[in-house]
């Protein structure tokens, strides 16, 4: 059985999408449609950049989106790709939705578009920190946080990405305090490059302008199963509210992940730019699991065809 997933911010590069279109031009309505729902010019976001903007919250979100709907689209046309299970980091999860069929993807790129917007704008830039902590049990790095976090300076798990790789989100001072503790262990600390501290507390005045938008879309039941980023759960009927409380609670991707090889998928697609999704996959789960992400696109059609003829 495959599990069809989609990366979140932090896999997109100046150029992503840019030889896809060239080779696969059936894909030009797809970015001519993100681009009238967005009111970004996302070719050029995508293929030029620069870089800075490319990175601004309410300009990835949307291009990510739209370079991992492309891949997927490719692979359906070109090696009738179909997956039982659908998950998505963080903004992924919006694809998710879009390719199992539940969100259109029209709607999906307003969404997103909004939601980086209201994301940069809920705190300052200067204010908030991410940091990925490498080589840490996440228990541990859970426990730090909850005792360094008060009520005017939050600091907590934003994303728990493996067992030994976690992110942590909130106000610069608590994430500093936090990392400081750490310092003393043998553990890697990369601060992230965002413009605001996603998927903790400081998001929740997000949820409260999203509400109404995602409330307001039309949701059709879909094929295959989703597993959401809330709870790290397989759910066959996706509510709304779980994509509203994605928005502030910390994404539970190494759970879903083990939820998924537990359900007996024994293959992995990271369909869209990068391949961070793969890379995660591969370090905590076994072998057995066949991995697949979209580097070489050509080689990933036959090995789909493959997988399918299996």
């Amino acid at each position: 059985m495959l599990l069809a997933m989609f990366p979140g911010q932090g896999s997109h590069y100046v150029g992503m999408g840019r030889a896809l279109l060239d080779n696969f031009p059936y894909l030009s309505p797809l970015f001519e449609e993100a681009e009238d729902f967005s009111k970004l010019c996302i070719r050029k976001l995508c293929f030029e950049g620069p870089e800075p903007v490319l990175t601004l919250t309410e300009n990835t979100q949307p291009c990510i989106l739209t370079i991992s709907m492309a891949y997927w689209k490719v692979l359906v046309a070109e090696a009738g790709l179909k997956a039982e299970f659908f998950a998505g980091h963080s903004l992924g999860e919006y694809t998710a939705l879009v390719a199992s069929g539940r969100l259109l993807f029209s709607e999906a790129v307003s969404l997103v578009h909004a939601r980086g917007k209201y994301m940069q704008q809920a705190i300052s830039p200067d204010a908030g920190q991410m940091i990925a902590v490498i080589g840490c049990d996440s228990d541990e790095v859970d426990r730090l946080c909850k005792e360094s976090s008060t009520e005017n300076s939050i600091v907590e798990v934003a994303n728990y990405n493996s067992r030994k790789q976690v992110v942590i989100s909130g106000h610069k001072a608590a994430v500093a305090s936090v990392a400081g503790r750490l310092s003393d262990k043998k553990v890697r600390l990369v601060p992230l490059q965002v413009s605001a501290p996603f998927h903790c507390k400081l998001m929740h005045p997000v949820c409260e302008k999203m509400r109404p938008l995602i409330e307001a879309v039309h949701w059709e039941p879909g094929t295959g199963a989703m597993i959401e980023n809330v709870s790290g759960k397989i759910v066959k009927d996706y509510s709304c509210e779980a994509l509203i409380n994605q928005i502030d609670h910390s994404v539970r991707w190494a759970q879903s992940m083990d939820v998924a090889y537990e359900s007996g998928v024994n293959a992995m697609l990271d369909l869209g730019p990068g391949r961070v999704l793969w890379g995660l996959a591969r370090k905590s789960l076994p072998r057995s699991v066949s991995l697949y992400h979209t580097d070489d696109i050509f080689k990933l059609i036959e090995e789909v065809k493959d997988l399918g003829s299996n």
